[in-house]
């Protein structure tokens, strides 16, 4: 019995020299193979080995239309916004809405006691009507005297024709010169008490218009109290939405103060204002010009926009303007973007996303993603195979993905055949067999077979 074991046990570890001898040999005859299959050269011309040419799969690049996004982040902002402020200084007897509710232009949202302001007014009304009485008074003066003037104009009439005549009479001797003197003397009175009347006539015309100056200020001083009495009730100047109240029922303001009572909003539409740097603008208006975008042929002033979640608002905006001054912090200018909001979706401070429209390509160069590969200095690369059915090696310069695709600007021309399998199979200069790359069809999920979908 034991000498059986100790026979078996010598052709186990006769049987395991020989498998290492067999595995020894063949390292050291591939090992020959591959330094005789290096003599010459050959390699290093790039010369392939003898046999049949790899096969690769090949896509035929061809020039596509397509409209060029560019994605801009942002936030909201409401496209009006009013801060509520008193105008007159009082007492907040009532607060008139419910916060954080919808308010209409001109609803009244607090009321200031209006009891200093009533009696202001009613004083300025007891003013205007006293003006407008001595309006009165002067004007009856002013026809007094205009009535004396020309009762005195005749008595100087009177007085110097009285005056000739006894003048003449005179002079002839028929009466003496008494009642000459006399005469002239009642003329010289007639005269000072015509110019008197006329002085008095200018003063009350004088006194006329200064009334009637004291009614315009009564009256600007009664519309002022009109105006106090009304700011008594604070409305809403515009319709929207309105915050939470800063003060309460009982609270002292002051005309114009700092700190607004509340806060309203009109959130429907919105804005949305992104920035965008000034090299993109410049780098796009020299595509532009050059002919390789183009604006025209589609509604490019759409907007899309994306949430926060990831989800796409399903109503689109549009671009409003571009400011006209660049940041100079960010080197960046803001684009404004109007969405219309009828559900309150968007909200004013929220980050979204917005997806503007730069141009039409319509000579694009696409290349999928999964047949660039990069060098160690990141250049982009892409192997193609030339009219003499060997690959050679273009470097690409790239723009944008779009999708699972690379917009290609420079180093791939239409009727390019890029190398999309057998990659790893080939080198520059060797030749190959090409085929037809075929794209893989997604296989349905289990839920979206025939059987699973409602009504079969």
């Amino acid at each position: 019995m034991e000498r059986t074991q100790d026979r078996q046990r010598s052709f186990a570890a006769s049987g395991m020299a020989a498998a290492i001898a067999f595995v020894l040999a063949a390292v050291i005859a591939g090992v020959y193979f591959l330094g005789s299959g290096d003599e010459g050269g050959q390699n290093a011309a790039g010369v392939a080995p003898s046999g049949p040419a790899p096969e690769v799969a090949v896509l035929k690049i061809q020039p596509e239309r397509i409209v060029l996004n560019t994605e801009l982040s942002g936030r909201v902002s409401a496209s009006l916004v009013a801060e509520i402020r008193p105008q007159v200084s009082g007492l907040i007897q009532k607060r008139l809405y419910t916060e954080g509710g919808q308010v209409k232009s001109g609803e009244v949202l607090y009321q200031i006691d209006p009891a200093p302001f009533r009696a202001v007014y009613q004083q300025a009304q007891a003013n205007l009507l006293a003006a407008q009485e001595s309006v009165k008074r002067a004007q009856a003066a002013l026809e007094a005297s205009r009535a004396r003037v020309e009762q005195q104009r005749s008595v100087l009439q009177l007085a110097r024709t009285e005056r000739e005549r006894f003048e003449k009479l005179a002079g002839e001797g028929a009466i003496s010169l008494r009642e000459r003197d006399q005469a002239v003397t009642e003329a010289e009175v007639a005269e000072a008490s015509f110019l008197s009347v006329q002085a008095q006539l200018k003063s009350d015309e004088s006194a006329v218009s200064v009334a009637q100056a004291s009614v315009k200020q009564a009256e600007a001083a009664l519309e002022t109290a009109r105006i106090n009495l009304s700011n008594t009730r604070i409305t809403a100047p515009i319709s929207g939405r309105i915050g939470k109240s800063n003060i309460t029922v009982g609270a002292l303001v002051t005309a114009y103060q700092p700190l607004a009572l509340a806060t309203i909003l009109r959130m429907d539409p919105v804005f949305v204002d992104v920035s965008q740097s000034t090299a993109d603008l410049l780098r796009l208006r020299s595509r532009i010009q050059s002919g390789q975008v183009s604006r025209e042929g589609e509604d490019l002033d759409e907007v899309r926009l994306i949430l926060e979640d990831g989800s796409s608002y399903e109503k689109p905006g549009t671009l409003k303007f571009q400011d006209v001054t660049v940041d100079p912090s960010t080197g960046s200018v803001t684009l404004r973007i109007v969405f219309p909001n009828p559900d309150g979706i968007l909200l004013p401070g929220m980050f979204v996303r917005a997806v503007v429209v730069e141009g039409i390509n319509e000579k694009a160069i696409l290349i999928p993603q999964r047949a660039v590969s990069r060098d160690p200095k990141g250049n982009a690369l892409a192997l193609v195979v030339d009219g003499e059915e060997k690959v050679a090696q273009r470097m690409l310069i790239l723009d944008r993905a779009i999708k699972d695709r690379w917009l290609v600007l420079d180093g791939l021309a239409a009727g390019d055949r890029v190398i999309m399998e057998g990659i790893q199979w080939v080198r520059p200069g060797a030749a190959v067999r090409t085929v037809p790359f075929q794209e893989e069809q997604p296989k349905p999920a289990a839920g979206n077979s025939p059987e699973n979908q409602p009504g079969q």
